[in-house]
């Protein structure tokens, strides 16, 4: 390809520099920010540039005078001039084939890149451990190009960066999707290491926290079309669902359902074996009461106080069996008139504590027992003792309410925190992940600027993203405003995929270090577009991906 587009301009007030440069090109030429450009070097060097303004320009001195030519505003008349117009582009530097990083000269010519030199300008030619996370579409009409994007896996999931968020409008962004492209091309990659590899695995969990997006993602999108398949080769991907998926879905009595998937779906996946219905039992469960509070500001930490004592066993809730027996002790401290009553805890803290648990417990989730004849299961056994590599469980929570779902959550990242830590022994320890990612959309439920800050949830959050990538657990989160969320949640990402936002969110200090065009495009940017940063790139991208490989359901 190497047609070229227009030459470098270097004016007194507007020179260029090592890190940007400017070019004139024709008033009809089609160019869009995020397009790579070539220009002509000293010593037969040739310097890479990556668009970010486009602007329009005439030889007219004011608007006045363009008022003025048209007859005084009469849009009838022919001008009595014609104005000389032309294109002004601004570039910023990338790259340079034999690394001369001094200002472009006046007068070079710029041309556009074919696909090898785009790959060179962006750094994408020589990235280790190549990982498909989308393709570039740069120019238009038979100048188009497509582009397959690949991030070295090890700056994704570790160990030289980790944790994935992304973040953009409901809707509009396809946040699920992306993760859930992200993640097929992960399982693709680790079920086809070679053996010699097997101590480097990985595992998923997925929360679904919303419609059915993510309830069958084994089975096959029949609705994929030529292009789509085609799009798939390219990246070096099949057009097949994940394997080796796992359903949980909370336990609900009767017919009723505890979740938003169909009934014949449920049943079909638990004849198969590949579906269970969760529980939780006090005997084993009840070290994660403290999950009840999460979203509750303690600060004097009355809640605390009472947790202790639960969980030291002090007064009578030693011996205690099941969840009924908890509340009936609870009830016990709530009494005045109570002689074993601890008076170090005022009668109101323990009222408060109760009005919490009875509401949590309420739900059927919190059982007697776990029959294991009818696929259930608890979410911490089923995690520490069956989760192997390569496999996908998907955790159901979307039909809970907001504090079971902070519960769940709570409960899934604590276990496979301590499982990783080695706080807890698994069965069978051979077939065990390296590496477990754990993607949630929603994140601003757990880790936001208004979460209290002595939430349980919110302190694993902050020991996952700090620790994580040492201990092998890569946190892929997604929200609508990345604002929102903690500092330290978001600062220990690696990689961010910016969506589609609007003007509020991107006024903020977030996206200070984006360009002022690039940020405008965000509010605009079609569904499944993503603008993504990471450490690897010499400059922001911005990318698409194929619509997804397994099955979808109609929304609204």
């Amino acid at each position: 390809m190497a047609r070229s587009i227009g030459r470098v301009a270097a004016t007194e007030k507007i020179p260029t520099t090592i890190d940007e440069f400017y070019f004139w090109t024709d008033k009809k030429e089609i160019l869009n920010p995020f397009d790579v450009i070539k220009a002509d070097h000293i010593n037969g060097s040739v310097t890479f540039g990556v668009i970010e303004e486009i602007s329009h320009i005439t030889d007219s001195a004011s608007y006045l005078t363009s008022y003025i030519s048209n007859d005084f505003g009469d849009l009838s008349s022919t001008p009595n001039t014609h104005r000389i117009g032309m294109n002004f582009v601004k570039a910023k530097m990338v790259g340079n084939t034999k690394n001369i990083f001094t200002p472009v000269l006046d007068g070079r010519t710029v041309s556009l890149a074919d696909e090898d030199e785009i790959k060179e300008a962006l750094g994408l030619d020589k990235i280790k451990n190549p990982l498909p996370c989308g393709y570039l579409e740069m120019y238009n009409g038979h100048d188009k190009i497509q582009i397959p994007v690949h991030l070295n896996e090890n700056f994704l999931i570790g160990p030289e960066g980790a944790h994935l968020n992304i973040s953009g409008i409901s809707g509009l962004a396809a946040k699920t999707s992306y993760a859930m492209f992200i993640t097929k091309a992960i399982q693709t990659a680790y079920l086809e290491k070679p053996i010699e590899t097997e101590d480097d695995s990985v595992a998923f969990v997925f929360f679904n926290v919303k419609g059915r997006d993510i309830l069958a993602i084994d089975e096959k999108n029949e609705e994929l079309g030529p292009d789509d398949i085609a799009l798939y080769k390219m990246l070096g991907l099949e057009n097949q669902p994940f394997q080796k998926v796992t359903y949980f879905y909370p336990y609900m009595q009767g017919e009723q359902a505890n979740t938003i998937a169909k009934k014949e779906d449920v049943k079909y996946q638990i004849d198969a074996n590949a579906a269970f219905k969760y529980k939780y039992e006090f005997e084993y469960d009840k070290e994660n009461i403290d999950l009840f509070f999460a979203h509750d500001d303690d600060p004097t930490e009355t809640m605390a106080s009472i947790i202790n004592y639960v969980l030291n066993e002090d007064g009578d809730f030693g011996g205690l069996r099941n969840w009924n027996q908890f509340l009936k002790e609870v009830d016990k401290q709530c009494d005045t008139k109570y002689d074993k009553r601890d008076k170090s805890i005022a009668v109101g803290s323990w009222r408060k504590f109760k009005r919490y648990v009875r509401k949590a417990l309420s739900n059927d989730i919190f059982a007697q027992r776990t029959d294991k004849k009818a696929n259930e299961t608890r979410l911490r056994e089923h995690i520490t003792n069956k989760l192997g590599k390569n496999d996908v469980f998907v955790i159901d929570i979307a039909r809970l309410s907001e504090d079971m779902q902070a519960f769940v959550f709570g409960d899934v990242v604590r276990t496979i925190y301590d499982l990783q830590l080695g706080a807890i022994e698994d069965q069978d320890r051979e077939n065990r992940p390296s590496k477990i990612i754990i993607f949630v959309d929603e994140l601003n439920k757990y880790a936001s600027t208004d979460v209290p800050k002595n939430s349980p949830i919110l302190r694993q959050m902050l020991d996952i993203t700090e620790r994580g990538r040492s201990l092998g657990i890569i946190l892929f989160s997604a929200e609508q405003f990345k604002s929102a969320i903690h500092d330290r949640v978001k600062g220990n990402c690696a990689t961010h995929a910016y969506g589609r936002s609007n003007s509020i969110e991107i006024s903020k200090s977030d996206y200070r270090f984006i360009p002022t065009v690039y940020k405008n495009m965000m509010t605009r940017l079609n569904q499944g577009d993503y603008i993504i940063e990471n450490p690897i790139l010499r400059s922001l991208l911005k990318i698409k991906f194929p619509k997804p490989s397994y099955r979808q359901f109609p929304h609204g």
